[in-house]
């Protein structure tokens, strides 16, 4: 192919799978958009290189996965503060760590399927892609080869065949990599979670306990927020590398960076709901005391079993908003809920 005329048009149908491809591989989504844009400027300097012997879907692939690997040559994983330091306790001093990575979550709006060509098999199987943090975290201890095998055949669904043509490798070495991969996932993973078939889409009963939750949030209704809690809840905000396991020790937090005569008050909220991750989440604004808007917080991703709250990861990177389509800042008088974010 040598007409580069309609090239936009030709790659951009694909810009969203590369873009969530390029952030399972880096757990990173401001690297992830960066990574996008490295791969169709180098697709734009070999198009005259393309031969037609792989679809177009596939030979991005290839460019976008040789990118990522470039990327990731000599970078430390990402993670989450619980997967470094132990659990948050007030008689124990906090440790302070800035040489860590995080990972950063993943706006569902901007991940929406394409439906494949006829000439594009492996795009067959995309349905069964997941984005829980859970798998995100734990793929992150794969070197970046067999990241990239598990992602294109056990996440995307391609045949061996297919990911050994992007890999530029054999058949047998993309198995073996495959069941190296698939002992170290294992060792990683919750339990329970011992595949990495996507969750199904949140429940009503889901949305119903993120509305309560961001309510008493905008109420500062600690009996509320208890109710909602599991008893051995879990949460997380990086970038501050601190945790929290158990209702008592995470109401414990709130109660002090809710109270207006406390050190830690951090001031009045407002929450909208959108969705991260194939998450129901929470996006919160602070007003600071004296204050009038209420300027970003947080991503929080939620995850709730038997109508009780048991995880919750929020992002304390207000640089996010813009990503989730989130308004820049709040009022009193804002709207309640985000037509365009749905919980």
């Amino acid at each position: 192919m040598s007409d580069k005329t309609g090239f936009g048009e030709l790659v951009e149908r694909y810009r969203g799978e590369l873009r969530a491809y390029c952030y399972r591989m880096l757990g990173s989504l401001d690297e992830a958009e960066d990574l996008v844009q490295e791969t169709l400027l180098r697709a734009w300097k070999n198009l005259d290189g393309f031969q037609g012997r792989s679809s177009i879907r596939a030979w991005l692939y290839r460019i976008a996965t040789n990118a990522c690997l470039d990327a990731l040559d000599g970078r430390k994983r990402r993670t989450l503060p619980h997967h470094v330091v132990p659990p948050f306790d007030a008689a124990r001093p906090r440790q302070v760590r800035v040489d860590v990575p995080w990972l950063q979550p993943f706006p569902d709006r901007l991940w929406e399927p394409v439906a494949p060509r006829s000439d594009e098999p492996e795009a067959a199987v995309v349905a069964r892609e997941t984005m829980e943090l859970a798998f995100l975290a734990a793929i992150q201890h794969l070197p970046p080869r067999q990241r990239a095998a598990v992602i294109l055949h056990d996440v995307l669904g391609w045949p061996a065949r297919n990911v050994a043509a992007v890999l530029e490798s054999s058949v047998a070495s993309v198995n073996s990599a495959l069941q190296r991969a698939r002992v170290t996932l294992r060792e990683h993973l919750p339990p329970r979670r011992a595949d990495w078939a996507p969750t199904a889409p949140p429940s009503d009963e889901e949305r119903a306990v993120l509305r309560r939750y961001m309510a008493a949030v905008e109420r500062g209704d600690l009996a509320e927020v208890a109710n909602l809690l599991a008893e051995d809840v879990r949460t997380t905000m990086p970038p501050y590398p601190v945790w929290f396991t158990g209702r008592d020790a995470v109401l414990a937090a709130l109660a002090a960076s809710w109270d207006p005569g406390s050190r830690e008050y951090v001031g009045a909220f407002r929450t909208l709901p959108t969705r991260a991750n194939g998450r129901p989440a929470a996006a919160s604004y602070v007003r600071p005391p004296g204050e009038e808007t209420y300027a970003p917080f947080a991503i929080g991703i939620v995850y709730v079993e038997r109508r009780r709250i048991v995880e919750m990861t929020a992002f304390h990177d207000p640089a996010l908003f813009p990503a989730f389509a989130l308004p820049p800042a709040l009022t009193d008088e804002s709207p309640v809920s985000a037509p365009s974010q749905p919980a």
